[in-house]
């Protein structure tokens, strides 16, 4: 597949192949791809979440009115649940949400979302993030001469440090390393650009022949 292929200053440089990049049949890996979303942000709930009974609300357990004679039905105490101030009836508890998502799961889902940004024409690549600098004005230079879309998800082999320093408050745009993108990640971003080692790095993990 090709891709638009841009210089390390940002001057565009044509197109480049990239021969080995992941291709599935339509519809497949799309459930996958939801799964894996979902566990996502199920593993990113706090899930502390807490209420109280009727036998943790504190107040007395004594009877509110009598049984019978004051026309007020059949009460009972103050920490009964149909009470302003009272317990909670089968209100949430602290428990985790965290879901478990398998590998070959994993991996197709990651082949799926990266099928459809390209198939979109959200992935780009650039020769090799090289910033002489950490200042951020020239990052933020560097990603407009790039065209890039309002959310950036910036890739690469491994992220040197000046990347990290420069892209930090820029609050549209993530920094990521070919090993450790996810598929949440890659779909979230309304651009995608890889370094050609960070897109190479990345097929070669997600190659058949490669094992999980």
């Amino acid at each position: 597949m090709k891709f638009k292929l841009f210089n390390s200053d940002g001057t565009a440089a044509g197109e480049t192949e990239v021969s080995n990049f992941p291709s599935l049949e339509d519809g497949k890996g799309v459930d996958a791809l939801r799964q894996y979303i979902l566990a996502v942000r199920a593993n990113n709930r706090q899930g502390n979440a807490s209420t109280k009974t009727r036998d943790e609300v504190s107040g007395s357990g004594k009877k509110i009115y009598r049984q019978k004679g004051l026309g007020t039905g059949r009460a009972g105490d103050k920490r009964a649940i149909q009470r302003t101030g009272g317990g909670v009836a089968f209100g949430p508890k602290p428990r985790s949400y965290s879901q478990k998502v398998n590998a070959k799961v994993r991996n197709l889902a990651l082949r799926r979302a990266l099928i459809d940004q390209a198939a979109d024409g959200a992935i780009s690549l650039i020769e090799k993030w090289s910033l002489k600098t950490h200042r951020t004005k020239d990052f933020a230079l560097l990603l407009s001469s790039l065209s890039t879309g309002k959310k950036v998800l910036v890739i690469d082999e491994t992220v040197e440090n000046n990347l990290t320093l420069a892209s930090r408050n820029l609050s549209n745009v993530q920094v990521s390393s070919a090993s450790g993108v996810n598929a949440l990640d890659i779909v979230a971003a309304d651009q995608v650009v890889f370094s050609v080692g960070g897109i190479n790095s990345l097929v070669n993990k997600l190659s058949p022949s490669t094992k999980n």
